[in-house]
C-alpha cells in the first residue's frame, strides 16, 4: 500500500539529516531530460496520487512487493518507473491495472518511521510510457519508452508571459488557502523553469487523481500549462466562494451575538426599573383568557401555548408567530352567537 505523505510532516527543526524540497533549475531539468531511459524498469504502483517530473514525493510503503522493489533499487542505485493505478482498491495491480503514462524516478531516501512503517522519498525525472510486462514476480517489471514533450512553437515572450500568469494565479490560490504552508509561496517564486512550474503546481493543486493523470499525459508543454491554468481558475473560484460564504456566516453569527447581548442588557435594565414588557405581555394575555367563555379544549390549548411563549426568546422569529397565534385565540368570539 502506497500513500502520499505531506513532505513537511517528515521535517523537523532539529532533524539530524533534514531533507529540503529541491527546486530544479532549467539546467538541472535539461540534464534529467538528456539522460537515457532504460529499456525496462521495475514498476512502482501508486494508489491515490500522480508523480510528475522534477517533483519530490514522500510515500508510505505497505506492500511487501513494493518494499522489496524499492530496497533493491535503492541499494543498486537504479531508477524505477512510477505508474498510477486506475482503481485504487486493487491490492496487487498488474500492468493492465495501471495507467500507461508515468514517470521515471530516483529514490532520494528511505526512512524507517518511529511507528515501524516505511516511508520513501522519490523524485520524478522524466515522463515515460509503459509497454508490455516482462515479469510480475517478485514485483512488476515492464518495458518502457521515453515520452518527451511534443515540439512547441512559441510566440515572442509567450513563454515568459505564461509562466508569470501561472505564478500569479498560484499566489492567489495560496492567499485564499490558509491551510497551505508558507513554503509553497516561496517555492513558486523561486522556480525559473516553466516545465517544472507546471509540474510542481500540477502535483500540489487540489485536483482529483484522474485530473492529474490527464495533465501528465498532455503531450505539449504549452497545452499542459494552459490546462494547469484552467484547473487553477476552477480552484480559485471555489476558494473565493468558500471564503465568501464563511465571511457571511461569521457576520451573521456576530450579528446574532450582538443582538443577544443587547437584549440581555435591555432585560437587565428593565428588571432594575421594575418593568418587563415580556412578562407584562404574558400577564395581559392570561388576564384576557380568564374572562373568556370558551370550550374546555380551547382553554387547555391556550394554557399549553402560553407556556411555550413564556419559555421562548423574545428576539426569535418564532416568538412573534406564537404571540400572534395566542392573540388570534383571544380575539375570536367564542360562544358568542352571531346575529
Amino acid at each position: 500500500m502506497l500513500e502520499h505523505v505531506p513532505l513537511h510532516h517528515l521535517l523537523s527543526d532539529d532533524a539530524e539529516d533534514q531533507l529540503s524540497i529541491p527546486l530544479l533549475s532549467s539546467e538541472d531539468e535539461a540534464a534529467m531530460e538528456r539522460e537515457s531511459t532504460p529499456e525496462d524498469l521495475p514498476i512502482l504502483p501508486l494508489r491515490n496520487t500522480v508523480l510528475f517530473p522534477g517533483v519530490v514525493l514522500p510515500i508510505n510503503v505497505g506492500r511487501d512487493q513494493s518494499l522489496k522493489l524499492l530496497k533493491e533499487a535503492h541499494d543498486g542505485g537504479h531508477d524505477i518507473g512510477v505508474m498510477t493505478q486506475r482503481d485504487a482498491e486493487v491490492e496487487n495491480p498488474g500492468s493492465a491495472d495501471l495507467h500507461d503514462v508515468g514517470t521515471v524516478a530516483r529514490i532520494v531516501k528511505m526512512l524507517r518511521m518511529p511507528d515501524g512503517s516505511n516511508t520513501v522519498i522519490i523524485q520524478g525525472k522524466r515522463r515515460c510510457r509503459m509497454g508490455e510486462a516482462i515479469s510480475e514476480d517478485p514485483y512488476l517489471r515492464a518495458k518502457v519508452t521515453p515520452f518527451p514533450d511534443a515540439p512547441t512553437e512559441w510566440k515572442e515572450a509567450e513563454k515568459e508571459a505564461l509562466q508569470q500568469s501561472l505564478q500569479e494565479m498560484s499566489m492567489d490560490v495560496i492567499q485564499h488557502s490558509p491551510n497551505l504552508p508558507s513554503e509553497a509561496a516561496i517555492a513558486i517564486k523561486n522556480i525559473d523553469s516553466l516545465r517544472f512550474m507546471v509540474h510542481f503546481i500540477g502535483a500540489n493543486m487540489n485536483a482529483e487523481k484522474e485530473q492529474k493523470q490527464t495533465l501528465l499525459e498532455v503531450e505539449g508543454l504549452k497545452e499542459r500549462a494552459e490546462k494547469v491554468m484552467e484547473l487553477l481558475g476552477e480552484e480559485l473560484q471555489v476558494l473565493e466562494l468558500k471564503n465568501d460564504i464563511q465571511s457571511r456566516v461569521k457576520t451573521d453569527i456576530e450579528k446574532q451575538q450582538r443582538e443577544f447581548f443587547l437584549h440581555q442588557q435591555m432585560k437587565q435594565i428593565q428588571e432594575e426599573l421594575g418593568s418587563d414588557p415580556h412578562k407584562e405581555d404574558i400577564a395581559g394575555k392570561k388576564a384576557r383568557a380568564e374572562i373568556k367563555d370558551w370550550p374546555e379544549k380551547v382553554a387547555e390549548t391556550f394554557a399549553k401555548e402560553i407556556g411555550k411563549l413564556e419559555r421562548m426568546n423574545t428576539q426569535s422569529a418564532e416568538y412573534s408567530v406564537q404571540s400572534n397565534y395566542l392573540d388570534l385565540l383571544l380575539d375570536l368570539p367564542w360562544n358568542i352567537p352571531s346575529e
